[in-house]
């Protein structure tokens, strides 16, 4: 039997990478992050999260 992934609400997600809503569904619908439907409650793979943070530039600070 395959293992389920770990899942996250949408208001999880926002705290957890302190983004915007609409941000973070600007980023839906450019396909950088995936969404899971269970009904109408949407959800992100904590898999897919770690995948889109990871794919962020970073960006130097001055020193």
């Amino acid at each position: 039997m395959d293992e389920l992934p770990e899942l996250m609400t949408v208001a999880d997600f926002l705290r957890r990478y302190s983004i915007g809503r609409t941000t973070f569904y600007r980023e839906v619908a450019a396909g950088r992050i995936p969404l899971r439907k269970l009904g109408i409650a949407s959800r992100v793979a904590r898999a897919d999260a770690e995948r889109w943070a990871g794919s962020l530039a970073v960006r130097e600070g001055r020193a």
